[in-house]
């Protein structure tokens, strides 16, 4: 820096070049890669083998020729198509869902004042530390009064909104939405719908886009409660539909390893798809905040 506080020429081509990674770094990215990718890549080797060279030792560690062979069975007997209609639906219903709701109520928790709030928000954060399995009993005998058994909405309603995901957007809004700009838009004359609309939304997208995306993933993979709720020939999801093919005196491993990988794929290909907004979303969350 110069005395009157410009930066010199040698600071400029410091800041203009381009820190590359050592080799080091990039091994270690490259093993961190390949055991993440390890399991989708042995299922998919699996669901192309047969039970009997899965039982041989040592296990096949590359690709064979029953592939579609599996897949097509474990699409009709699982049920498939309808268990990723039925699985998209609800795991989008619940995400959407708990986006919204957890937007609204994290932003009352960080900008609005109104009496007991934080006891409130003890209780929901409390909540979080409650086991789900002790709500499973309460929770059957509601649906069962209400003649939810073997329906969507009795997997739907018990998780349209969450705690954690109201604590998410808490913290990230008492950051990332200055008070000021609430208060500004309060003095313009805007109505608490149009400040959310308007100046809330905007501000807490890329928290917004990260809990969306958590949710559906906990939505999809969701096992515990759809395999009480609902039935494998009846309404099921991905996940219910895959006890399906564990049946039997010998269950086919193969044909259960080709199901999980059409279980998978969906997840896959929204994330091919849509990883980079969300990536994006997080990044300028970090910049924000």
């Amino acid at each position: 820096m110069t005395a009157t506080g410009e930066p010199t020429s040698r600071t400029r081509r410091a800041a203009g070049r381009h820190r590359h990674a050592g080799r080091l770094t990039y091994a270690v990215l490259i093993l961190f890669a390949a055991g993440s990718l390890f399991p989708l890549v042995w299922t998919a080797i699996a669901a192309s083998r047969n039970t009997t060279r899965l039982a041989q030792t040592p296990p096949p560690f590359w690709f064979g020729g029953n592939l579609v062979r599996n897949l097509r069975i474990a699409w009709t007997d699982a049920n498939m198509g309808t268990a990723l209609f039925n699985t998209l639906l609800v795991a989008g219903t619940v995400a959407a869902a708990t986006v919204l709701f957890s937007t609204l109520a994290g932003f009352a928790f960080a900008k609005l004042r109104f009496r007991f709030k934080n006891l409130l928000l003890l209780l929901v954060i409390g909540t979080m530390m409650v086991p789900p399995q002790l709500g499973v009993v309460p929770l059957y005998m509601l649906i069962a009064e209400l003649s939810w058994t073997d329906r969507l909405q009795s997997v739907v309603l018990p998780t349209l909104v969450s705690a954690f995901g109201v604590f998410f957007m808490r913290q990230y809004l008492v950051r990332a939405l200055p008070t000021e700009l609430v208060e500004a838009a309060r003095v313009d004359g805007a109505s608490s719908w149009r400040v959310v609309w308007h100046v809330v939304f905007p501000a807490a997208r890329p928290a917004m886009a990260v809990l969306g995306m958590l949710t559906f993933v906990l939505a999809w993979n969701d096992f515990f409660w759809p395999i009480i709720a609902l039935t494998q020939n009846g309404n099921p999801t991905v996940q219910v539909a895959l006890t399906g093919l564990g049946r039997g005196y010998i269950p086919d491993q193969s044909v259960i390893m080709a199901g999980a990988l059409l279980g998978t794929l969906p997840l896959l290909l929204a994330f091919v798809i849509f990883g980079r907004h969300i990536v994006g979303g997080i990044m300028t969350g970090a910049v924000k905040g």
